[in-house]
């Protein structure tokens, strides 16, 4: 949020990929002020600050689309409906990348997967240490549905884009795998098959606070010749050996 830094940083790059940001609906709950700031106002400062022929990656989130009818397919055609404060300001720097040239946003699926600082409360990453570590779930809106990706395919992703800028430029794409249009009782099921004695039982008195649930085409960035690498049955079985790995008082620590 330094205006002097960021503009000096700006001009020393070719290609900029804004990571920068308050990450998921209830951390930007918690700190809307921050989160309108970092994750759209820096943001579209950069765009405006940017040279004509600068490149910018744009990772956005498919949360976007919202909450939508149980037939609709998400694709890059329709019309954004963010519920949440982190989906809106994301959506807000997609409308303004979008006027510019030598651009390409990219509306994300839920991440999953071990990193250095490993996030918890990611769907894929949570459901997979409480089957291994407490062997049990509560589960909320058990139908709701998501679409998920690999850490490791998102920078595969920006990498695809780099290497064939000039066939992809000023596009949005959806990055998800196609093999994971998931409900998260379909989650639960997939991790039972690797973590057997792992049980969730579905509650109707709770309600999950993020509310999406979207089926989402990839096909766009597919006709590209973009593929993935990690499937979600390859994730799982990560995270399994990752969490085995570490103390579990460790992670409680960061939920």
């Amino acid at each position: 949020r330094d205006n002097k830094i960021l503009r000096s940083e700006i001009s020393k790059s070719d290609i900029i990929i804004p990571l920068a940001c308050l990450v998921g609906a209830p951390l930007c709950d918690k700190f809307p002020k921050d989160a309108v700031e970092i994750n759209e106002k820096v943001i579209i400062d950069t765009i405006k600050k940017k040279s004509s022929d600068q490149i910018i990656l744009y990772p956005n989130t498919n949360s976007g689309y919202g909450n939508t009818d149980k037939d609709i397919e998400c694709d890059e055609t329709m019309n954004l409906n963010p519920i949440s404060i982190y989906g809106k300001t994301k959506c807000n720097v997609e409308n303004e990348l979008m006027q510019n040239e030598n651009v390409i946003s990219f509306r994300l699926a839920t991440v999953f997967g071990s990193s250095f600082r490993n996030r918890i409360d990611l769907l894929v990453n949570n459901f997979v240490y409480n089957a291994l570590m407490k062997n049990k779930l509560v589960l909320y809106e058990p139908e709701f549905r998501r679409n998920y990706i690999h850490v490791r395919d998102i920078i595969n992703t920006f990498i695809f884009a780099i290497d064939n800028f000039q066939k992809v430029k000023n596009n949005i794409f959806n990055i998800g795998l196609s093999s994971a249009n998931l409900t998260k009782i379909d989650l639960c099921q997939k991790i039972k098959h690797y973590i057997t004695d792992f049980e969730f039982e579905i509650s109707e008195k709770g309600t999950d606070p993020d509310k999406r649930d979207y089926f989402v085409s990839n096909k766009k960035i597919e006709a590209m010749g973009w593929k993935p690498a990690v499937t979600l049955d390859e994730g799982i079985m990560e995270l399994s050996q990752v969490y085995k790995l570490i103390n579990q008082s460790d992670f409680d620590k960061n939920i």
